[in-house]
């Protein structure tokens, strides 16, 4: 009841202080005078606001979430003994490892390469200095926020169990993430050399091809690789829902304690 009361007393003081800061903000813009007479007029700051609605929100997780500094100093001793465990491996359990091990390794490759295939001519329609027709940039941008929305679990689960669930889940995460931030990076290319091609009388693919294929490689190649960082991790946990890997022998191993 005392830290139901202690939070609530900083809440409302805090929302206090934010509604003081908020009226200070709405004032008139200052008016400032040159020396040659003209008048100029200044935005108040909205920083005070921006960093009361952080704290209040902040405050409101840290409740919400039973957020204790304590618990994990308390618990920090746990990561030694993990150390210690993963420096001092079981060798006679290798063997039990090295398939549901290759399992994981080809569903990290293979949902991969699918994914950043796929997403490539998408995220060339997704960008707005490309392609022109906003319904259709609004349209594919929509798609992808709700494709990356879809855990990579639940897509496990959709297409039932096994490795196969497992690399279309994958394939789908990559899709999003690649697409998403490939379409960014198009948007900041000089499109000078693409209108050149196009002046020319070369098509929109043929420039693309030509002029913006080699600024945009370097990029594609890197978000390609740090997807398959995280799939490599993904494909791990996926185990859990049954969708093959290490998951699996992870899943058996920590039952078993």
């Amino acid at each position: 009841m005392a830290n139901i009361l202690t939070y609530n007393h900083l809440l409302i003081a805090e929302l206090a202080v934010f509604a003081a800061i908020l009226a200070l903000t709405l004032r008139k813009p200052e008016v400032i005078t040159t020396k040659s007479g003209n008048t100029v007029e200044r935005p108040r700051s909205r920083m005070g606001v921006i960093c009361i609605l952080v704290v209040i929100a902040v405050t409101w997780a840290l409740h919400m979430t039973d957020f204790q500094f304590s618990v994990i100093i308390k618990k920090g001793k746990n990561i030694v003994t993990i150390l210690e465990k993963l420096f001092n491996p079981k060798w006679s359990f290798f063997p039990k490892v090295i398939s549901p091990l290759v399992d994981t390794i080809k569903m990290s490759i293979l949902g991969t390469v699918i994914g950043c295939v796929s997403a490539l001519p998408i995220a060339v329609l997704a960008s707005s200095n490309i392609d022109h027709n906003k319904f259709v940039v609004s349209l594919l941008r929509v798609l992808l926020g709700l494709i990356r929305t879809l855990p990579a679990l639940v897509c496990a689960l959709i297409f039932s169990l096994g490795t196969f669930a497992g690399t279309v889940s994958i394939a789908i995460f990559t899709f999003g993430i690649v697409a998403k931030m490939l379409y960014e990076s198009i948007e900041t290319i000089d499109m000078g050399p693409f209108e050149a091609m196009e002046a020319l009388g070369a098509n929109k693919f043929q420039a693309f091809w030509s002029a913006c294929v080699p600024q945009i490689l370097p990029v594609y190649l890197s978000h390609c690789l740090y997807c398959f960082e995280m799939n490599v991790r993904a494909s791990a946990i996926l185990g859990y829902v049954g969708a093959g890997g290490l998951g699996i022998t992870i899943n058996e191993r920590i039952g078993w304690r």
